[in-house]
């Protein structure tokens, strides 16, 4: 439904076009996941939701893809206004 999105989000993902928040690097670490399996989670998912922020009305996207170990991975992420994809937090799917 959002392939415009995610193309895009993967295009970022593949050039290096993105940034971490403090939350996701502590979610990933406490998860046991590496910066490849978020990478992976985007490159082989699928946005499965998108919410807005109440805050600011910005678009977040939920994606669902595999860790290099096919673990099932929820990255949620958002385009910024630079053009970057900011990956706000990750989970594993249970």
């Amino acid at each position: 439904m959002y392939h415009r999105v995610l193309r895009k989000m993967q295009e970022q993902i593949r050039t290096r076009q993105y940034v971490m928040t403090l939350h996701a690097e502590e979610e990933m670490n406490d998860d046991g996941l590496t910066i490849f399996d978020i990478e992976r989670a985007i490159l082989t998912g699928e946005i499965i939701e998108r919410q807005e922020d109440h805050h600011t009305g910005e678009w977040k996207y939920l994606v669902s893809g595999s860790a290099i170990d096919s673990r099932l991975t929820i990255v949620v992420g958002k385009l910024s206004v630079t053009d970057k994809l900011v990956i706000i937090t990750v989970y594993l799917e249970n």
